[in-house]
This record gives structure tokens, sequence and C-alpha cells, in this order.
């Protein structure tokens, strides 16, 4: 891509909304359980607010891509934006009040918001040729590698900045950064494709999604997050539990996003020179690395490390499964293929967030969670590593 070019443009503009957008899922991962049991009536309902975080995210796909297939990429981000500002406001509103239903509410509302960071990974690939497509998505999901430091240490910084009402401030700032994410998104350049669109609507979706390839992708995306939010969700919380301190658990977030988003300097190239099967099933098998780990000791080592492996296992999963999904779809075929996608994924990571809240605090919970790492793994390994060995052969 020319150094003017729109596109290229857009790619640094969605890296740095990235950063700024992406730290919001920290800020509420970290606080979300942690208030929450501050807040609610029974202390198993304590990791609620971050369930219902990934809920609103997998319900915000659907309307997002719509929004963004009518008004374009611009306006859908500049609205997307605005609820992340509201979502903030009511959550710091929720905690001076010490209301749990509005806390719970406001992290619905701010998981619309992350519906609409989430579809960065895929505006990148709009106008960039198939074969430069998981060095774009790569590209931009750098830009979280930052957010894994800005958005602890917003934490950090605020937590106690209003006296008597701790948190509120984090919240208060996660607004901040939405407002930073919707000026950027004002300055997205239209793009042309990199092919032409048909007017039609593509094929069918149901006949696209009965298609051996998309299953397969999709599964990989919905494995590969479900399990992540699994074990991150409840991480925290275990953490406390074994009795080491809040800020210990926030800074092993903190590792976990950075090994999320690290890895996206070089994975795009390792999808290139390998495959995005075999890098997605190399993720699966780090994730598994991850429950072993766990399952060794309760040591602050033992869940940092965990945590770094969790990570990524997660940017080789997720990459490659995105980089598949885009090959499963028609530029017409665009919006319902990758709105669809992210239903699922993040449909069944909400699922996964609540069993996480309700497993971790039952009697050896943090053992059986990661026992069930590895069948969920295995499922997809296999299957990846076949098509990936076809691949290569071809």
């Amino acid at each position: 891509m020319a150094a003017k070019d729109p596109a290229l443009g857009n790619i640094r503009i969605l890296t740095i909304a990235q950063a700024l957008g992406g730290a919001g899922p920290p800020i509420v991962i970290s606080l979300g359980g942690i208030v929450g049991k501050t807040l609610a009536s029974d202390p198993a309902f304590a990791t609620i607010p971050v369930s219902l975080y990934n809920v609103g995210v997998a319900v915000g796909t659907l309307p997002a891509a719509y929004i963004m297939r009518r008004f374009g990429r611009r306006h859908g981000y500049v609205f997307g934006a605005l609820i992340g500002i509201f979502g903030g406001l009511l959550a710091a509103t929720a905690i001076t009040i010490e209301t749990f239903a509005l806390f719970a509410l406001a992290t619905v509302l701010i998981g619309l918001f992350g519906a609409y960071i989430q579809s960065f990974r895929f505006a990148a690939t709009d106008s960039v040729a198939a074969e430069h497509r998981a060095t774009a998505i790569s590209r931009v999901m750098v830009g979280g590698l930052a957010a894994a430091i800005i958005g602890p240490q917003v934490v950090i910084w605020t937590s106690d900045a209003i006296p008597g009402v701790p948190y509120a401030a984090s919240f208060i700032g996660l607004s901040i950064l939405a407002f930073l994410t919707l000026l950027l998104a004002t300055r997205l350049k239209p793009v042309a494709a990199a092919a032409p669109t048909p007017a039609s609507g593509g094929r069918p979706l149901s006949k696209i999604v009965r298609a051996p390839r998309f299953i397969l992708a999709a599964a990989t995306g919905v494995v590969s997050y479900a399990l992540m939010a699994f074990i991150m969700t409840a991480t925290p919380l275990a953490m406390v539990a074994c009795g080491h301190s809040v800020g210990q658990a926030t800074l092993g977030i903190q590792w976990h996003v950075l090994a999320m988003f690290g890895p996206s300097f070089f994975t795009g190239r390792l999808i290139a020179r390998f495959g995005k099967e075999r890098i997605a099933a190399t993720g699966l098998a780090l994730i598994a690395g991850c429950a072993v780990i766990a399952l060794s000791g309760l040591a602050v080592a033992n869940f940092w490390l965990a945590l770094v492996l969790l990570g990524v296992g997660w940017n080789f999963g997720f990459i490659g499964a995105t980089a598949m999904i885009a090959d499963c779809h028609t530029p017409e075929e665009r919006g319902k293929v990758q709105g669809l996608n992210d239903f699922l994924i993040f449909g069944s990571t909400a699922t996964a967030s609540f069993l996480a809240g309700a497993l971790v605090h039952i009697d050896n919970g943090w053992s059986l969670m990661n026992w069930l790492v590895f069948p969920a793994t295995l499922a997809v390994f296999l299957p990846l590593l076949a098509v990936g060995r076809r691949a290569a052969r071809a």
C-alpha cells in the first residue's frame, strides 16, 4: 500500500483506537468481580458484571454489523463510542450510590461498546488483498499491547482518586478513553474495496454456516475466546481467595493482556509462513499448557505464568481464526458473516464467564475449571492439524 493510501491511514487510526478503546475490557475485568462482590447481596453474584459485559459484546455484534453496513464504519464507531462514554459514567454512578443492578447494566453498555471495538480487526481487512489480511489484522491487534498497559494503569492510578468511593474514578477514566476513541473514529476515511462488491447479498447465511471451512473457523474462534474468558474471569477471584492481593491480581491481568496482544507484532508473519490452521492449533496447545501450569500450584508465579500462556494462546488462536473467517466470505457477504461469527464467539464467551463465576466458588472449583480446558482444546486441535497438513501439502 502506498504511503498516502487511505487504507493504510485507517489501519493506523484503528491501531490507536484499539489501544484506547481496547483498554476498557481490562478495567472491567480487573474491577468487575471486585466491585460486584462489594455491591452484591450474595458473593456468588460477584462475577455477574463481567459476564454481562460479555453478554453486551455478544448482543451488540449483530446490531453493530448492521449499523456499520448501513451507515459505514466511521458513523458506527462514533455511535459505539457514545455508548461506551455513557456506560462508563453509569458505572461510576452505580458505584457511588452502591447499586449492584445499575452497575450490572453499565457493564452491559460497556460490552455494547466492546462489540464495535472487536470489529476493528475486520475493518482492517476491508480494502486489502487476501494475502495481506493476516498482517493487517495483526497490525491493528498490536494496539491491544498498549491497551494492556493503559487499562490496568488506569485502575492503579485512579482506584482511590475519589475519596470514599473506590474504583468510581476508574470507570470515569474508561469514559474518557471512549471519548478519545470517538475522536479517532471521526478521522477514518472511506476506502474502496479490494474487489468490486456485487449488489446482491451473496449466498444465504444458512448455506455459508454449513460449509466445513466456516464451521472450523468459527469453532476455533469460539474455543479460543471462550476458554480465555473462562479462566481469566475467575483468576482474580481465585488469586484473592488464595491470599494474594488485589494489586497482584491486577498485575496478573496486565501481564495476561500484554501476552494477548504482544505477539501481534509477528503473528501475521507466522501465519504467512506456517499457515492459519497450524498457528491456531499452536494457540490451542498453549491454552492447554496454561491449564497444566494452573493445576501445578497456587503461588503467584503459577497464576501469572498461566495467564501469560493463556494470552499468547488466545492471540494465536483468535488471529488465526479471524484470518480463517476472512476466507469464508465474499465482499458482499462480509457484514453478515463477520457479525454472526462474533455473535457466536461472544455468546459462548458470556456463557463461559457465567460458568466461571459459578464454578470458582465451589470446592476445588479452580481445579475443575482447568481440567475442563483439555477436552475443549482437543476437540478443535485435531481438525486444525488435519486441515493444516492438507494445506501444507497443497
